[in-house]
């Protein structure tokens, strides 16, 4: 099994170094280009994607290069219009009609005050419930769906992150997390934290047993735990 170099802790920033790329590696490289002045980009993705961490780590990328950044998650009235500024847009498609406008405006001027946007959202550009103006702006962005890890990588990581705490994750505990529990990143880090503590508590091994004891209200809404013969 592979290393992977990973950097998790709960109060880690969001930094391009510990997001795990998966098949996302393309997308990384325009959200680098970006932050060098290069064309907009619009990621989009399902809930617990890394959508967020992405337009936060780009915004931090830009600001260590001396370029002037923001992430915005709320949009109220008009946007910064600082020359060379990089703009990230979280939830575009939350957005209501000012807000809306104030994307578009932002669009509009940026060729003239050399800005770049990073806009993220959860569906494809033709799918976004916006004003059609905003929906076809977005539409000529960079535009690039934020996949999800497949659960090869997803099995790693539970490994290295159970390595990293002296831990011995059985193999059916990480097939039932990956079938059952919750399977974006953060939630992954959380399983595990919570399976050391567990175990350190109770001073038990890391089972099975252990594992729907203490995971079942992290179980996805209506997913029944299973009869495992195992």
């Amino acid at each position: 099994m592979r290393q992977l170099v990973l950097d998790l802790a709960p109060d880690a920033p969001p930094r391009f170094a510990n997001f795990i790329a998966g098949d996302n590696v393309e997308l990384l490289r325009a959200l680098e280009d970006c932050v060098r002045g290069a064309g907009h980009v619009y990621l989009w993705g399902e809930a617990g994607s890394g959508r967020s961490h992405l337009l936060a780590a780009t915004v931090a990328a830009a600001l260590e290069a001396g370029r002037p950044a923001e992430h915005v998650t709320r949009v109220a009235g008009t946007l910064a219009q600082t020359p060379g500024l990089l703009l990230a847009v979280d939830d575009v498609d939350a957005l209501d009609e000012a807000a809306q406008i104030a994307v578009f405006n932002a669009f509009n001027r940026a060729a003239a005050l050399h800005q770049t946007l990073v806009v993220a959202g959860s569906a494809p550009p033709r799918a976004l419930a916006l004003r059609e103006d905003l929906r076809t702006r977005i539409g000529q962005c960079l535009v690039f769906e934020l996949r999800a890890l497949d659960d090869v990588t997803r099995a790693e990581i539970l490994a290295t992150l159970a390595e990293r705490r002296g831990m011995r994750l059985p193999d059916d505990v990480v097939r039932f997390v990956l079938r059952h529990g919750r399977r974006d990143l953060p939630s992954l880090v959380a399983t595990v934290e919570t399976l050391d503590a567990a175990s350190l508590e109770r001073k038990r091994a890391v089972s099975l047993a252990l594992l729907r004891e203490v995971m079942q209200p992290e179980l996805q809404p209506g997913t029944a735990a299973p009869q495992l013969k195992d």
